[in-house]
């Protein structure tokens, strides 16, 4: 079978799709593991018990959306090994693939909820918000849209 000029069979494709996934995933689970090592940190330092209720509302939010974005980045290695040597590669990838574009969708509200929280303790409400919605255009420009340009133009 010939994709993309390249000759490789459909498992030889679903194995290098899985090894480039894998690459993806790395890259994530660092930022994510730092991302929630901050979250996890913050309620043993001095200055935590001056949040008020939004911010400590929005606290609880991103470590519940910074675990799920953890469990999602893993689940493709769990499924993975529940599933090696059943000859279910391709099902494997694109499952994998699925819960991958979620894990981002879920790691992008965690990195806008962590903008908006510390822009919201040092400078104030109205700067969290604008901080928080301009980190969210951000990724959506570079997650989302410069995706699809570059997709329309290949």
């Amino acid at each position: 079978m010939q994709t993309d000029g390249r000759q490789e069979s459909q498992a030889e494709r679903a194995d290098r799709n899985w090894n480039e996934l894998l690459q993806e995933l790395r890259v994530m689970q660092t930022g994510v593991q730092i991302l929630t090592g901050f979250l996890l940190t913050l309620p043993f330092q001095s200055r935590f018990a001056d949040l008020d209720r939004y911010q400590v509302t929005v606290y609880l939010a991103l470590v519940v959306a910074s675990v799920t974005a953890t469990g999602l980045i893993v689940a493709p290695v769990s499924v993975h090994r529940a599933l090696f040597r059943k000859q279910m590669k391709r099902n494997i990838v694109t499952l994998a693939d699925r819960i991958t574009r979620a894990a981002l969708a879920v790691l992008a509200l965690v990195i806008t909820g962590a903008t908006l929280l510390v822009f919201d303790v040092v400078v104030g409400r109205t700067a969290g918000i604008i901080a928080g919605a301009s980190a969210l255009v951000l990724l959506a420009l570079l997650w989302v849209l410069l995706p699809v340009v570059l997709r329309r133009r290949g």
